[in-house]
């Protein structure tokens, strides 16, 4: 019928091996008709994140941490049942799968360096400051005797 449009990169040159996807197929919800309650068009794609070499090892890790909630004894489960054919839930889970995979190995972001506010802006808010709280004091009625 159809072939995989695999492999599914995760980023650079690491994708997602084929021979460490399982695959589990099931009856869908959802529309389709009479035709879904004949075919096993969801999808359920797991994936051992514990034991994979797939992955370097750093990435292996921060993944490990990040997805801490969602893996059950190491392994990852991705869902699919949006189409109405099994192959296009394939697509779907494995794409969701490697994005999942993507932002889970992302290097963390770099520390953010504090801005220093320049000295000359800083005594002009202080000066403008002053002028106002004078504006202010010269409306105060104490002085209208």
């Amino acid at each position: 019928m159809y072939g995989m449009s695999g492999p599914y990169l995760i980023r650079g040159s690491v994708s997602l091996p084929e021979a460490e996807l399982m695959w589990r197929f099931s009856r869908s919800s959802g529309p389709g008709g009479q035709h879904v309650n004949t075919t096993d068009s969801q999808v359920e794609l797991r994936f051992d994140l514990a034991r994979t070499e797939a992955l370097p090892q750093v990435w292996k890790q921060r993944a490990l941490e990040r997805l801490a909630g969602r893996l059950v004894d190491g392994v990852i489960t991705v869902r699919a049942s949006e189409h109405r054919s099994q192959w296009r839930n394939r697509e779907a889970a494995a794409v969701r799968l490697a994005a999942l995979l993507a932002e889970a190995t992302a290097p963390p972001p770099k520390p953010r360096r504090p801005t220093r506010i320049p000295r000359g802006i800083n005594e002009r808010r202080l000066r403008e400051k002053k002028q106002r709280s004078e504006t202010k004091r010269g409306r105060s009625a104490r002085d209208w005797t």
